[in-house]
């Protein structure tokens, strides 16, 4: 019922700084908890952050906690994540997930929690 396409990855040399977007879809936007994982090669999907139905409430994956924020805008159907301070360990595709959520205050952390997923966007951080 949604689709999700994120944007604003690329090459950025360590302690730098992107912001990916994912937009999607449809009118029910703020009924969907989001969330933001990656995928390195040769490693498993990783959860990185997650955000609440009304963006009241985010968590974080202790690897990016005070280096990244996930933010969203209902009113123009998108999902962020700043990312700052940028280590090659950060290098993966991101992928961003919608979840129909029902509590406005939850948040969610595993992959299988979530119902759709965009098609990834890549990160690549330089030493």
């Amino acid at each position: 019922q949604v689709q999700l396409v994120e944007s604003g990855g690329g090459s950025v040399q360590a302690g730098g700084s992107l912001r990916l977007s994912c937009a999607a879809s449809g009118r029910t936007f703020s009924s969907y908890a989001m969330g933001w994982f990656r995928q390195a090669p040769g490693k498993e999907r990783e959860f990185v952050a997650a955000i609440a139905r009304g963006g009241g409430t985010t968590y974080y994956a202790d690897s990016v906690k005070g280096r990244f924020t996930i933010s969203r805008d209902n009113a123009k159907n998108t999902v962020y994540l700043q990312m700052n301070s940028l280590k090659p360990e950060d290098t993966a595709v991101y992928y961003c997930a919608a979840k129909v959520a029902y509590a406005s205050g939850s948040v969610y952390t595993k992959g299988y929690e979530y119902d759709y997923w965009g098609q990834g966007t890549q990160v690549t951080v330089s030493s």
